[in-house]
């Protein structure tokens, strides 16, 4: 027998519900009653990808509370059912456009409805299994890890996703600014609605204005019909500049006044167009220092937002490299066998300075996996070189116990930041008993600080 599929019916009260189910029998369905509380009780755990919010019969005080509820459960898309004179509310209308893909009217047609709630399901299970297929890249891990700047990080992008207001991501390049981006759209009340990229690097400066605006009929040769810009495109949803440190004085000029109004014109045309997006923009240089330096426009950069975000670096999140190199390990399966990283590779990772963070990070275990041989991956398989020319000159200059003792001080800080500060985990990196460990930290004075998870103890 197949399997029912989960459908959420969030509505006033209970009453309805066996009518519901009979009408929608290949449908497993679970009702929520709003009440004039915040979401709580038999709410699933888990997110589902359909759900109907009946809005004909709400009160006053639940309507109110209706957003709270729609961002408590985790549906992928929702249907609206209403009666057809609230359409005529601009509070219910509101709602619907933020938060549901479709809306029906009393009376219910539940053909109709199982036809739409069905297109939205299998839309979601397509994305879904071409997100498994594809492979893993450095924006789907770039929020993961336990280190305190990745936690801290993750902490302020989930209280800007609750705002309204501009965000402005730094960060060096490779550190996963366009995932943090799409961090705060995802868990926004604009999910359900476009998330439209612009990489502002590749915008030609002569053809901004018809990229970000969009153009009417007969507006210049070969303009044979009107077209939406990459602005009015995010209309509801979320509009992010990639690189917004790329534009030149003039196409700062051009995109003022939507900075400031919500407003645009297309060209050759005379209409104003209001546009409701929410702005997110990227930047690798502090736009503080362009400002000074006159090569960005102060009032543009102000109207950016107030809410800053800077993504630390990988070489600040020593404890989640390894961790991370065993996701993308673990994403990229062969036929010989699971892969797994030779304790010397190990120790290379947590060394190395990752002037290229999560890209590089991404491209140097691509290249083991393509290039490497055996289940093993050993430094040379990801470009690391057993030791420098540098190094050798300078170890040339060192007594032999000297040289020794740097490197085991380099192996005990290297497998204590890999470790988390845990005496255990870290003895086993280095294959040795975990009074070996203490003993070298003792003869080496190497200072042991606490553990950065408290949850992990000794």
């Amino acid at each position: 027998m197949k399997e029912k599929r989960p459908l959420i019916w969030l509505s006033a009260e209970y009453s309805g519900f066996a009518t519901q189910a009979a009408e929608l029998r290949e449908w497993q369905l679970i009702p929520i009653a709003i009440d004039a509380e915040l979401p709580h009780g038999d709410i699933p755990s888990d997110s589902t990808w359909v759900g109907v919010f009946d809005v004909s019969e709400l009160s006053s005080d639940q309507l109110a509370v209706a957003t709270s509820w729609l961002e408590a459960l985790r549906v992928g898309h929702w249907v609206a059912v209403l009666e057809p004179a609230q359409i005529d509310s601009p509070e219910i209308c509101g709602l619907i456009n933020r938060y549901c893909e479709d809306y029906h009217t009393l009376p219910i047609q539940y053909e109709r409805l199982h036809g739409i709630l069905g297109h939205l399901w299998g839309m979601s299970e397509l994305h879904e299994r071409a997100s498994r297929s594809a492979p893993l890249s450095y924006h789907d891990i770039a929020l993961e890890g336990e280190s305190l700047a990745i936690r801290q990080t993750r902490e302020l992008l989930g209280k800007f996703a609750h705002t309204e207001e501009p965000v402005l991501i730094y960060g060096e390049n490779g550190t996963g600014k366009e995932a943090a981006a799409k961090f705060i759209h995802n868990n926004s009340p604009r999910r359900n609605k476009p998330l439209v990229v612009v990489n502002c690097a590749a915008l030609p400066p002569s053809l901004t204005q018809n990229e970000l605006f969009g153009h009417e009929k007969g507006s210049f040769t070969h303009a044979l019909s009107a077209q939406k810009g990459r602005i009015e495109t995010a209309d509801g949803g979320t509009l992010l500049l990639v690189g917004v440190d790329e534009l030149n004085l003039e196409q700062q000029s051009a995109i003022l006044r939507f900075l400031q109004e919500g407003q645009i014109e297309r060209i050759g045309g005379y209409r104003t167009i209001e546009v409701d997006a929410r702005l997110i923009a990227t930047s690798t240089s502090p736009l503080e220092q362009l400002v000074a330096s006159g090569r960005f426009r102060s009032d543009v950069f102000y109207r950016l937002g107030s809410l800053h975000v800077l993504l630390p670096p990988l070489r600040e999140r020593k404890e989640d490299i390894l961790l991370l190199a065993n996701r993308i390990l673990s994403a990229t399966p062969t036929s010989a066998g699971p892969r797994r990283l030779a304790d010397t590779t190990t120790l290379c990772l947590a060394e190395h300075p990752w002037p290229g963070n999560l890209r590089e990070l991404q491209n140097r275990m691509r290249q083991a996996l393509l290039l490497g041989e055996g289940l093993v991956i050993k430094p040379d398989d990801m470009g690391f070189g057993q030791t420098s020319t540098n190094t050798e000159n300078q170890s040339q200059e060192l007594s032999l116990d000297a040289f020794r003792s740097q490197a085991d001080r380099r192996a005990i800080s290297v497998s204590l930041a890999l470790a988390q500060n845990n005496i255990s985990a870290a003895a086993r990196l280095l294959n040795i008993s975990r009074v070996s460990f203490y003993r070298l930290m003792d003869k080496h004075q190497v200072l042991h600080k606490t553990s950065v998870s408290p949850s992990k103890s000794d």
